[in-house]
């Protein structure tokens, strides 16, 4: 049987091939074995998304947890994963468990684990429990018959998606966003964010708001290539004034503006800066991961804000806001989270971050980030995700690692990071990273320079240089 592994955001696998009835049931066990070593009387959250047998694993998970004695409020219907993390904590439960593998393709389905704290559960943490799983034996669930379970009470069920909607109506002044006459598209990606949305913002135009496990063929993943749709949309109509997207278990966001052009988490991040640190006069630190724009550098500084780079995965940012006094983290990806809220990701509580400031302030995406680019300056960003063997991989991670790329095309490499894979820094802010993804089979290759020819002209290089020079 193939390992169970935690990558940067828990464990995931292909669904009747890794993700297994019986894996997940191993995995719940040594979860289990590990809570009752650690809390005396331990109870569960547990949700699942949209994706394929969700609801199965989820009641798979509720199951052995049960089994062990440990009580579970399991989610009614598919839910986001912020909406279990705010249940673990606004409940004070011991962990919650969410069955998704959050952007990943249909065919993938995963296992993510929150602390008591509403957050990514801690590195060490994880460790501990992968060892468990590796010496668990296998669990025999034709034991257990789950109305007696529920005739017991120890698995109950619980409407997450209430719970979550009436924090986010006593948090957020949705009269006055609903009242703006702002002209929305939400594009829910075929996730779990689907339903509260349309109970947030009354007025939007939705796409994408149907359970379709496929996810239309497309990776729930607010990129700028799965999102053509909502792009169109907008520019063919003229009428909108932003469109929303967020990720499969609703964790992650984009934006599009009125003109149909897409608004990555880099710029996201800096508009969160510039809002909560001019506009709302707050203060902390910003922590983001090793793939984000420099600019979040140089906004931060303007502001007399304390910046600190981490590696990929959100559980690095979350670990910083259990002890510090945090005003943004965020990450590449569009997982971001900020000050006054949980130190956890949320797609809705950012896109409702942001609409609040329009609404506040009447002024548009794109007025917003023209006050930005007066203090950073223009910039663009790119990524490419390269399915490859983990041979390959681990051949091309090395030679980041022995110094072997000096140049990527006409590109001189001057200085060289290794926080999280290897970043080869250029002249001018401008850069090329190397790294070997963490839940998927990719390598991945991030840049930023000035300009977007000028990014996509340092991805291409990198691309030649080590995949055929390899």
């Amino acid at each position: 049987m193939e390992r169970i592994q935690f990558g940067t955001d828990g464990w995931r696998g292909i669904v009747a091939s890794q993700f297994t009835v019986a894996n997940v049931a191993k995995a719940t066990s040594a979860t289990a074995t590990w809570l009752l070593r650690k809390y005396s009387n331990p109870e569960v959250v547990i949700g699942y998304d949209t994706r394929f047998l969700g609801r199965m694993f989820a009641e798979t998970a509720a199951k052995v947890l049960a089994a062990k004695s440990i009580r579970v409020r399991i989610a009614e219907d598919f839910v986001t994963t912020p909406m279990v993390s705010l249940a673990v904590k606004e409940l004070g439960t011991s962990l919650g468990i969410m069955i998704t593998a959050s952007h990943n393709d249909y065919r993938y389905n995963g296992f993510k684990v929150k602390g008591s704290y509403g957050g990514s559960l801690l590195a060490d943490d994880l460790r501990d429990i992968e060892h468990l799983i590796s010496i668990e034996k296998e669990f025999d669930l034709e034991l257990f018959r789950w109305d007696v379970f529920i005739e017991l009470e120890l698995i109950k069920y619980i409407d997450l998606e209430d719970l979550y909607f009436n924090y986010i109506r006593d948090h957020f002044d949705l009269k006055q966003i609903n009242k703006a006459g702002l002209k929305i598209v939400f594009d829910a990606m075929y996730g779990s964010g689907q339903r509260v949305i349309k109970k947030i913002l009354k007025k939007a135009r939705f796409l994408h708001c149907t359970v379709d496990p496929q996810f239309g063929f497309t990776p729930p993943e607010p990129l700028e290539r799965n999102l053509q749709e909502i792009s169109e949309y907008i520019r063919k109509s003229g009428d909108f004034d932003l469109g929303l997207a967020i990720d499969g278990d609703g964790d992650r966001i984009a934006l599009v503006n009125g003109d149909g052009q897409y608004i990555d988490s880099h710029r996201i991040i800096l508009i969160l800066i510039h809002y909560l640190a001019k506009y709302r006069n707050l203060s902390g630190k910003v922590i983001t991961g090793f793939s984000s724009t420099s600019k979040v550098d140089r906004l931060s500084l303007s502001y007399g804000l304390m910046i600190t780079r981490v590696p990929i995965g959100f559980k690095d940012i979350c670990k910083i806001m259990l002890t510090d006094e945090v005003l943004v983290g965020g990450e590449e990806s569009g997982g971001i989270a900020i000050q006054g809220y949980l130190p956890e990701r949320d797609g809705i509580w950012i896109a409702l971050t942001i609409l609040q400031f329009m609404a506040e302030t009447g002024k548009s995406l794109d007025d917003i980030l023209k006050e930005i680019y007066k203090v950073t300056g223009p910039f663009a960003c790119s990524r490419r995700d390269i399915p490859i063997s983990k041979e390959k991989r681990s051949r091309i991670m090395e030679k980041c690692r022995m110094g072997e790329y000096r140049s990527f095309g006409r590109f001189e490499v001057e200085s060289i990071d290794e926080l999280d894979g290897s970043k080869f820094c250029f002249n001018d802010d401008e850069w090329v990273m190397l790294r070997a993804s963490g839940t998927e089979p990719l390598l991945r290759i991030y840049s930023e320079a000035r300009d977007r020819e000028t990014a996509e002209e340092i991805l291409e290089a990198a691309y030649k240089t080590v995949i055929f020079g390899d």
